[in-house]
């Protein structure tokens, strides 16, 4: 398949949520990218999906499944359904490149976290393969921004919300109380599901997020071994950093670091490392 042949991938949607309320001097593409991963330098796409909305807001679509060329970690699979299989006989990013490249030609770009996540991710991958995406004429909408800021997540909204009142006496350590007091009786008027008991509540509210090792997020689950998420090693397994630079784990341990973590570095300098198994639970 040659990239003309590609042209056939675009697809015209009648898509009624059109932009209708945005003036539109050229066309904006809405993206949203599936990875491997957290780490733009080794990670890699496995999807990408495109919506082009013209000024005369006409839309077109455009959505490809991508061989990383690397394997999919079980992690990412159980996030976005995308296995190897599913990708083993599709084209690798750099035949989509070039083609991306032209789409994107002379449009703005929105979607939501772009602006942390999906933009430099894609800019990454494009720079590898020889494409770069210049950004310097190019306007981004991040809706996830817009939502933050109209919509924010502090106690006074939430009372505002939860019990139709304005919260005088932000700030005050007793004024805070009394109000988070009010707000919990209200939420358990409201949201007849929720648990009536203390530790249903605290299983509720304390979701763990199974792509991360630790609560303070420096380690993340990298095909079943923990992965340090920051650093000159980022990307690196902490086992990997053990048998390459053990000085560097000595200093994590006496650094400022949550408990879980150092507690998991001081095992790690005993020759013990963390894994996750297939089902998500951990091993030692």
């Amino acid at each position: 398949m040659n990239i003309g042949e590609q042209e056939s991938l675009f697809s015209e949607t009648d898509n009624n949520i059109a932009l209708d309320n945005l003036k539109l001097e050229r066309p904006i593409v809405v993206f949203d990218l599936e990875t491997t991963g957290l780490d733009m330098k080794s990670d890699r796409i496995v999807q990408f999906a495109f919506l082009r909305v013209n000024p005369d807001h006409s839309q077109e679509e455009w959505v490809e499944t991508v061989n990383p060329g690397i394997p999919i970690p079980i992690e990412a699979s159980q996030v976005h359904h995308i296995t190897d299989d599913m990708v083993k006989d599709k084209p690798k990013f750099s035949y989509f490149a070039p083609k991306i490249k032209k789409f994107l030609e002379n449009c703005d770009l929105s979607g939501y976290n772009v602006n942390r996540f999906d933009l430099p991710f894609l800019q990454k991958e494009m720079e590898r393969n020889k494409e770069p995406l210049e950004l310097t004429n190019i306007q981004v909408i991040d809706a996830q921004v817009i939502f933050h800021k109209r919509e924010p997540r502090n106690l006074a909204a939430a009372y505002k919300y939860y019990c139709g009142g304005e919260h005088t006496d932000a700030h005050d350590a007793m004024g805070d109380v009394r109000v988070t007091l009010e707000i919990l009786n209200s939420q358990l008027d409201m949201y007849q599901d929720l648990p009536r008991d203390v530790s249903g509540l605290h299983e509720y509210t304390n979701v763990k997020d199974d792509r991360f090792v630790t609560p303070d997020r420096k380690f993340y689950w990298r095909y079943g071994q923990a992965a340090i998420s920051f650093g000159k090693y980022k990307g690196k397994s902490l086992k990997w950093i053990y048998e390459h630079d053990v000085d560097y784990l000595k200093w994590m341990k006496g650094g400022d670091f949550s408990v879980e973590t150092k507690k998991m570095v001081e095992k790690a300098l005993n020759g013990i490392f963390p894994t996750k198994e297939k089902n998500g639970s951990e091993d030692e």
